[in-house]
């Protein structure tokens, strides 16, 4: 699977170090830099052409809004994730007419971004998988852009950095995996191997069929679901 590239926007050092830390727990994300202001920012999309912006809307010489105006009119295949004090309805409204990716407002929930990150993987990867859509990819593709975060739950017993883990085994590596292949990957029990399993087979990261095997005893596989199924 391809790196995604992120350039954050942020003027304030100590916080955008934190957004570049949080960036590279996950794999598939590389902070390729960061800039403190528009005019930096401008200069790092044509040259380094991030795939992602986690962008502030107050900066020293503008405002982040008017960068999300350029990309859109330069037709910069750049998506945009705001985090931002900006809470008013006009700036709010602007970026949903330009088509950032979410609208995060601080002080910062990291659960609530990685939930934003997540669903940006599997928009990103539906996008790579085919030149063509039907209608199924394409009501795919709009919601993952517009997901409703109250479905998105996470239940009791469900850890962020383990659940993480389990899904890093089917990105790295696109084949089945059962609950024994999954907990002796990771090194955790089978019991909370599958629980996670089951987690992400209810939100749609993850596919099971049963497998009868060699000498017919039905076995649960799980698959990374894709803009096929």
């Amino acid at each position: 699977m391809p790196n995604i590239d992120v350039l954050i926007v942020e003027d304030e050092t100590r916080l955008a170090e934190i957004h570049a830390e949080f960036i590279r727990k996950n794999n598939r994300f590389r902070a390729v830099n960061v800039a403190s202001n528009l005019s930096d920012a401008r200069k790092m999309i044509q040259v380094l052409k991030p795939n992602l912006l986690l962008l502030d809307n107050y900066l020293p010489d503008g405002k982040g809004i008017e960068l999300l105006e350029d990309i859109v009119s330069c037709d910069y295949p750049t998506r945009v994730i705001f985090i931002t004090a900006a809470s008013d309805m006009e700036t709010c409204s602007k970026a949903i007419r330009y088509g950032a990716f979410d609208y995060i407002i601080k002080p910062v929930s990291y659960e609530r971004l990685q939930m934003t990150l997540d669903r940006y993987i599997r928009f990103f990867d539906s996008q790579q998988a085919k030149d063509h859509v039907n209608q199924h990819h394409v009501d795919e593709l709009f919601n993952l852009q517009s997901k409703d975060f109250r479905s998105e739950k996470h239940t009791k017993g469900i850890e962020e950095l383990t659940l993480q883990r389990i899904k890093d085994v089917f990105i790295a590596n696109a084949d089945e995996h059962t609950t024994e292949s999954v907990a002796r990957t990771i090194g955790i029990s089978k019991t909370t191997a599958r629980r996670y399993l089951e987690f992400c087979v209810e939100n749609r990261f993850l596919r099971a069929e049963i497998s009868y095997g060699r000498i017919g005893r039905p076995e649960r596989v799980y698959k990374k679901q894709d803009a096929s199924d």
